[in-house]
């Protein structure tokens, strides 16, 4: 039976949102059920979704705008890219009812849907205070919770670059506290990749995976990650680009197999409105991806969203 998921998303920024995306949708064993979009732009990103869904061949999953950019909840800014670069011409928005989104993710979690939040978990905090008590039922991953510093040879990052949590520290105490999400943290995450050597066989599936290779190579160019990480990370491979930290949650959703998991005690803090995770003896328990064969992942990654759909166009 395919596992039925709504992906809450921040796509239009970092590219990592557009591989989650085309690795839901093309997955055997997914069902994309919709898409909402946090951080929006007057529904810049809900039109991005639209247009990568038009290129799946996927028209009929449901898309809502959600919560704005300029909400003052937000800790930091969330520009979009330019848009001529990344997609190669104006991409029509796609506004819908602020109250549309959290309407859409209420309908999934009282049918069982699993939610996995890539960005901001806004939503999530909005939705329990509209419905107090959902996010305890809500079958949830999300991108994000720092628990511990990635490993060796890779970024040391510390808590303040968990940005999904960071970004709106009151909403992922919230969720932290009220729901009960199985947590995939930067620590695992920093040793995925989206490679060079990876964009051919993307550009060969189709208009979606052309769409992803030219992202990739633009991200490349403008973001510079390779450059500014390889020096300090020899664990990251020579042909680095970005990091897959979303599509590997959504895979953490879908039970893949490459992922090790530790249910850990943790206490959360808020510090300077940082929001932090620290275990303990007496805290609540969180099921936590603690470990990850990342080269195994980057292949599993590939290999779904360059396989033949029917859809494809």
């Amino acid at each position: 039976m395919k596992q039925k998921i709504h992906l809450d998303t921040d796509l239009g920024g970092d590219i990592d949102d557009l591989c989650a995306l085309a690795y839901c949708l093309r997955h055997p064993d997914a069902e994309l059920i919709a898409v909402t979009t946090v951080a929006e732009h007057g529904g810049k990103r809900a039109g991005y979704v639209r247009h990568v869904l038009h290129l799946a061949g996927r028209e009929d999953i449901p898309i809502a705008a959600g919560v704005e950019a300029r909400w003052q909840g937000y800790r930091f800014e969330q520009p979009l890219p330019n848009e001529q670069d990344y997609w190669r011409g104006e991409i029509p928005p796609y506004p819908t009812p602020p109250e549309h989104a959290l309407d859409l993710l209420e309908e999934s979690i009282r049918q069982g849907v699993h939610i996995v939040a890539i960005g901001a978990y806004t939503h999530l905090a909005m939705l329990e205070a509209r419905q107090p008590g959902i996010l305890a039922e809500a079958r949830l991953t999300v991108m994000g919770g720092f628990v511990h510093p990635p490993r060796a040879g890779y970024p040391a990052w510390d808590f303040t670059a968990d940005w999904n949590a960071q970004v709106d520290a009151h909403s992922a105490r919230v969720v932290f506290e009220r729901g009960n999400p199985t947590l995939v943290p930067l620590a695992v995450t920093a040793e995925t990749a989206l490679r060079h050597a990876h964009l051919p066989a993307l550009e060969r599936t189709g208009a979606l995976g052309e769409c992803i290779a030219h992202q990739a190579r633009v991200f490349a160019h403008s973001e510079q990650l390779a450059e500014r990480y390889l020096p300090e990370c020899p664990a990251l491979p020579a042909d680095f680009i970005n990091f897959q930290h979303d599509p590997l949650a959504c895979a953490a959703a879908l039970n893949w197999t490459g992922l090790t998991f530790a249910d850990l005690r943790l206490r959360v803090e808020v510090e300077q409105g940082w929001v932090r995770l620290v275990e303990d003896p007496q805290g609540k328990f969180f099921r936590v991806a603690v470990g990850v064969d990342g080269e195994a992942f980057s292949m599993h990654w590939l290999e779904t969203v360059c396989r033949s759909s029917p859809g494809l166009r």
